[in-house]
């Protein structure tokens, strides 16, 4: 299993540029545009644009988009009905878009595909969902630690790497905070949840984290995923960081289902 997990990374990466120096290949559909040097971004415009971010007050609690007209703008987000009736246990949810179109293209092929040259655009939405919550919530900028959300070790030696601790890096970087992955592992193998409906996924997962009270006890943790679907993963993974002593769990996702 190990050895399949290297020979993916090793597969050969998507050719970034072309066989002409004043051209690229967007990482992103594949196709060959004149390069732009002074560009952070190596993707074409029209995957930039459907990059951009979602609009609409999100819900802080699960990231539903509201269905509240744009000219009637809140002063804040506000829980949405199902996360006032059953709160979730965290305190805010960030997420950059819906995990449909370009986006969802791009993290399959991040994730399966081993196509790491997607890693830094992705890493740039992650970190943006985070500045944009930041300055809404400012009780974001009390986390003290990133918890990626953890891959049993058979998964992780399968694929090669865990995608929301590599989605991480930039944020944690650029915000100096430090990954502690110690602190939630993941003990049992579960059935992967994309397999799964909607009411199974909670069973499926429950009691498959365990969390450090060494490490979360009295600390503020930011809990990072690339996806969020039904949420079971997450709440499961928050309830163990909670029950474990940690002061607040805050979470970050790049899309949300």
């Amino acid at each position: 299993m190990i050895r399949r997990g290297l020979a993916r990374l090793a597969r050969p990466l998507f050719l970034a540029r072309s066989l002409f120096w004043d051209e690229v290949r967007c990482p992103g559909c594949g196709r060959v545009a004149p390069a732009v040097p002074d560009l952070e971004s190596s993707l074409c415009p029209d995957c930039r644009l459907a990059l951009a971010p979602r609009e609409g007050a999100a819900c802080p609690g699960c990231g539903q988009v509201s269905d509240m007209p744009p000219e009637l703008p809140q002063a804040l987000p506000v829980l949405c009905p199902a996360c006032q009736e059953s709160p979730r246990p965290w305190g805010r949810l960030l997420c950059w878009g819906a995990y449909e179109g370009r986006l969802r293209e791009l993290i399959l092929a991040y994730k399966f595909e081993a196509r790491l040259d997607l890693g830094r655009q992705l890493q740039e939405c992650l970190l943006a969902a985070f500045e944009r919550g930041a300055g809404t919530f400012p009780e974001l900028c009390a986390c003290e630690l990133v918890v990626p959300v953890p891959l049993h070790p058979r998964r992780l030696s399968w694929r090669g790497f865990n995608q929301s601790r590599e989605l991480a890096r930039l944020l944690a970087r650029r915000r100096g905070l430090p990954i502690r992955q110690e602190a939630l592992v993941r003990v049992r193998r579960t059935v992967p949840q994309m397999e799964l409906d909607r009411a199974r996924r909670a069973e499926n997962i429950r009691g498959a984290f365990a969390a450090s009270p060494e490490v979360l006890a009295g600390r503020t943790a930011l809990l990072v995923d690339d996806i969020m679907t039904t949420g079971s993963t997450l709440e499961e993974c928050a309830r163990m960081m909670r029950a474990a002593g940690a002061a607040q769990v805050h979470v970050l996702v790049l899309a949300r289902a």
